[in-house]
């Protein structure tokens, strides 16, 4: 077994059979404590394994990292199933179950994380493999920047994310995240100091070293990510003032 399959001790994963491009091999729910992180999206199949995940003690509650629908569109039907328990959406320091919710906004505007001890559920702040799409539902770089700067901060011992394998080494994992941002900044501004006067322009010259074109979805997901660095480096006034395509 290697890392990015060995679960901490308590946590059951259950990989719904939604694989996709920014999905990767299908979303992950978690068990925890008869609580449920993230029942994912409403599939009978997939609803069924999360109950038989939760046991003989069955499914007591169910959490939210954020409202997409490939993490929360399972819950009202999870929840059902469950004889009607409640589908939280934490807000930051809430308590519930065994979790504490950590606002970490910047993927969407709603996101959290939630912290079990060490383990931190991670949803899409931080995956299993690749990166993360920023500026989708009120998404900000500059806020999903901070909120990785926050985890940092975190004595975390492994990350369940909402995608993708457990990792074991998060922090240098968020350490990777934040310098492959940064490196993403250098590219946008040059590409922009070197003349790129569109968003399709820079697009094309800063994601250069990315396959964005084997996926629609790839393609949109990097132009979102594209507009919220642009956001954030003209807040900054590090995009000239004249740029012909300025936000």
């Amino acid at each position: 077994m290697t890392d990015g399959d060995r679960a901490p001790e308590g946590v059951v994963r259950v990989r719904a059979p939604n694989p996709s491009p920014l999905s990767l091999d299908g979303t992950n729910s978690y068990v925890v404590e008869g609580w449920v992180v993230d029942p994912g999206p409403a599939l009978d199949e997939h609803l069924a394994a999360v109950e038989r995940a939760a046991g003989e003690r069955g499914v007591e509650g169910i959490v939210l990292t954020h409202d997409h629908p490939d993490h929360s569109e399972g819950a009202p039907a999870l929840a059902e199933r469950a004889g009607g328990v409640a589908v939280a959406r934490p807000t930051d320091g809430e308590e519930l179950g065994p979790f504490r919710a950590i606002a970490t906004p910047g993927h969407s505007r709603d996101h959290v994380c939630l912290l079990w001890g060490r383990v931190c559920f991670t949803g899409d702040t931080v995956l299993g493999v690749g990166s993360v799409m920023v500026g989708s539902d009120g998404g900000s770089m500059a806020d999903y920047m901070d909120s990785l700067r926050r985890l940092r901060e975190l004595d975390l011992e492994v990350a369940c994310p909402g995608h993708g394998p457990f990792v074991w080494d998060p922090l240098t994992r968020i350490d990777e995240y934040l310098a492959h941002r940064l490196e993403r900044e250098r590219l946008v501004l040059e590409a922009i100091d070197g003349g790129a006067g569109t968003r399709e322009e820079v697009l094309e010259r800063a994601y250069a070293d990315t396959d964005i074109g084997a996926h629609p979805m790839l393609r949109e997901a990097a132009r979102l990510t594209l507009e919220a660095h642009l956001v954030k480096l003209i807040d900054e006034g590090r995009v000239p003032p004249g740029w012909p395509d300025s936000v």
